[in-house]
């Protein structure tokens, strides 16, 4: 009997962990790759006890063909690094990390003739930019800053290879996923994380102006069960957006944390709202989101005390940040 056996790239990351506990339900063996840069052994506690579990602490750039079955069902490509300013700061990191390591991937993938069925790659919605209106797969691209750049060559190497050397492969834009085992480290795109932090601290909630901007927040188990779906579909060499498609206001959110807040100046460079066009992912893989925002928070709030250890970002250090970020926008 042939093991149904996925691979997860960055499998002790926020999403990583969450789709390797998925698709262990699903009774799948699951291969978990990760070097631990960013990822966290504690978002493993209960796969690490599945024996169907298998955890490789290695890059997934660096893998050789003996650690890849030569019969693979499913490939989750999360492996990566994020953050703005720090891309800004060094973007050959990031672009080998994001871009080169992937295409080092899926040569390593076409040089051994691995029979796989799906790669889903997780993609960024960053990839357009400034753009505030409701954003489908054909919205214009425009690359503000290197991590975008890097995910978005990332994405398009994937669907390359997808096209050249027929590898079966499907490209998701995550927008504002959002959920338990999320890290507060760093003062963007977690943005719930920071106020969860500075709840925790006695802090105020530090809010960027009126706090009216707005983000398409899509819970962390409705976007694995899209890449499953994605995996599962007739589909090869598409994009797909992936957000709930309803956005939430940064002052609504803060709200169901926290009364207490001040306000800082609003940070230039950063789209004013995200919103998903998710026509096209409903409408091909019979998905839908199942959590509204209101439901994820309460689920976020119960569980509050994971966040206890992780570093805060002061009031301080949120405003040094944004000083840091803005000195790049014309």
């Amino acid at each position: 009997m042939v093991k149904k056996t996925c691979i997860v790239t960055g499998a002790a990351g926020f999403i990583g962990s969450h789709m390797v506990d998925f698709l262990l339900e699903k009774n799948f063996y699951v291969i978990g790759i990760d070097n631990f840069s960013n990822g966290s052994i504690q978002n493993l506690k209960s796969a690490k006890k599945n024996k169907k579990f298998k955890l490789i602490k290695k890059d997934f750039s660096k893998l050789n063909k003996k650690q890849i079955p030569k019969n693979i069902y499913y490939i989750f490509h999360f492996a990566g690094i994020g953050s703005i300013v720090p891309s800004i700061e060094n973007p050959l990191k990031y672009f080998q990390n994001n871009a080169v390591k992937t295409i080092e991937f899926l040569e390593l993938l076409r040089n051994n003739n691995i029979d796989l069925k799906k790669l889903v790659y997780a993609a960024s919605s960053s990839c357009y930019g400034l753009f505030s209106k409701k954003t489908n797969e054909n919205t214009k691209i425009s690359i503000q800053h290197p991590y975008a750049y890097s995910k978005y060559i990332g994405e398009q190497s994937c669907l390359l290879w997808s096209k050249i050397y027929n590898l079966p492969i499907v490209s998701i834009r995550i927008f504002n996923a959002y959920g338990v085992r999320f890290k507060t480290t760093g003062a963007y795109g977690s943005v719930i994380g920071v106020f969860l932090r500075q709840k925790l601290s006695n802090y105020p909630l530090t809010i960027c102006g009126d706090g009216k901007q707005k983000r398409d927040y899509i819970y962390v188990s409705d976007v694995v069960k899209a890449f499953y779906a994605a995996a599962e579909s007739k589909y090869i060499n598409r994009v797909y957006n992936l957000g709930y498609g309803r956005p939430n206001s940064i002052k609504k959110m803060s709200k169901l944390i926290s009364n207490d807040f001040q306000k800082i100046p609003y940070r230039k460079g950063e789209p004013f709202a995200t919103h998903a066009d998710i026509s096209r992912i409903k409408k091909d893989l019979k998905w839908k989101p199942e959590v509204s925002f209101k439901s994820g928070m309460k689920i976020i709030m119960k569980n509050i005390n994971e966040w206890k250890t992780a570093p805060l970002w002061t009031t301080k250090g949120i405003k040094n940040y944004t000083k840091n970020w803005t000195r790049y926008i014309k």
